[in-house]
């Protein structure tokens, strides 16, 4: 019998899964997980953005790169140390991430839609609790 913990995790994950699977991108997980690092945290260092996303440095940089050669994030001289670079997000990069996220809520909305108002608030609850799960690492 699968404990509440396998439970949860495989429930997370395909959720997960099926919520990729929305997304019409060529880029990877990753990438996009950048980008969204980016759009809620603003201009980051390539080394903030590594600790945020719990990456190593150099993969952190080489995703940068990625995203710099699609025109999907900028880089610009850190404000007070000229050794550091700073990477934004570009127009593009917001527009791409804009049009992700749209997919992806359609999708959840309309199966969201599908439950009781009930289900619906007990859902909007775990929310709540699954942010606390992640943030108290």
């Amino acid at each position: 019998m699968p404990t509440d913990a396998q439970k949860l995790s495989s429930s997370v994950a395909r959720l997960n899964r099926r919520l990729r699977q929305e997304r019409h991108s060529e880029l990877t997980p990753n990438q996009m997980a950048v980008l969204a690092t980016l759009d809620k945290h603003g201009p980051l260092s390539p080394g903030a953005i590594a600790s945020i996303e719990h990456v190593q440095p150099p993969s952190a940089t080489r995703t940068v790169n990625c995203l710099v050669e699609k025109g999907l994030v900028e880089r610009h001289p850190h404000a007070t140390d000229r050794r550091q670079v700073v990477v934004s997000l570009s127009a593009e990069g917001v527009a791409v991430l804009a049009a992700e996220r749209a997919r992806r809520d359609s999708w959840l909305a309309a199966r969201l839609s599908s439950l009781t108002t009930e289900e619906r608030a007990v859902l909007r609850d775990a929310t709540v609790l699954l942010e606390k799960l992640v943030v108290s690492e």
